[in-house]
């Protein structure tokens, strides 16, 4: 299981700020970024392919990190 946090248009666009997913032990960024696709369909698929992914204590964009226990999901912020 893993917790995910959603912030900003990834919030809006999946309708909620947390939910827990059943994802397998090993599972991915990409895993991830599959099953919100699958979920929730192709304007999130869109979105989450310019997010990053706050796992632990790094910030990353990498399709092969594992997941932890929980995951933040974050869409690219304007501002300066």
């Amino acid at each position: 299981m893993v917790e995910v946090r959603y912030f900003a248009a990834i919030a809006d666009a999946v309708g909620k700020n947390t939910e827990t997913l059943d994802l397998p032990d090993g599972a991915t960024v990409a895993d991830l970024r599959t099953t919100l696709a699958t979920t929730y369909g192709a304007e999130v698929d869109t979105l989450v392919r310019v997010c990053a992914f706050l796992i632990g204590d790094e910030l990353t964009r990498d399709p092969a990190a594992m997941l932890r226990d929980r995951v933040d999901v974050l869409p690219p912020f304007a501002g300066g």
